[in-house]
């Protein structure tokens, strides 16, 4: 499908960061570490500030950190697409394959949206510590996107 043919996003990374604040503050528990640096066309891309809490022994970006951002990473995709309402999504399932061991540094994310139906989405998450060619870690997500509930149900 030419890129011009896609899904456009419904909401603007400044929308976004802003929903989040307000809907889903635990994210940032402990300082802001997350950040939506770009949406576009069934794509999101997102980047952890990797802190000390992120790391591993070894000083290495510990794999629930990047499962995290992996996860995050696809649902900010749907809801960039969905708009607010898309704040109910839910992971239905994530694989992740940790390809190699990142250093301590920040670790971007690179989502793109397979399928974004009505009920169903479908999502994969490419992380790279800054500035490497090779990813880190490789995921694919599932999300069940509830349907629109009407007043008093």
């Amino acid at each position: 499908m030419p890129k011009s043919a896609l899904p456009q996003p419904v909401m603007s990374v400044a929308e976004i960061e802003t929903l989040l604040d307000e809907a889903f503050p635990q994210l940032h528990h402990g300082g802001r570490t997350v950040m939506v640096e770009e949406v576009g066309p069934m794509t999101a891309r997102l980047r952890l500030i990797a802190h000390e809490r992120h790391l591993r022994p070894g000083g290495t970006v510990s794999g629930p950190a990047m499962f995290t951002l992996a996860d995050v990473g696809i649902w900010v995709g749907i809801l960039a697409h969905n708009g607010p309402e898309s704040l109910a999504a839910v992971t239905t399932n994530l694989n992740i394959n940790f390809l190699r061991k990142p250093p301590h540094g920040d670790v971007i994310v690179e989502c793109r949206l397979l399928k974004l139906g009505k009920r169903l989405a479908v999502g994969e998450a490419t992380l790279y510590s800054e500035g490497a060619a090779e990813p880190v870690a490789h995921a694919v997500g599932t999300y069940a996107i509830p349907a629109a509930r009407k007043h008093g149900t």
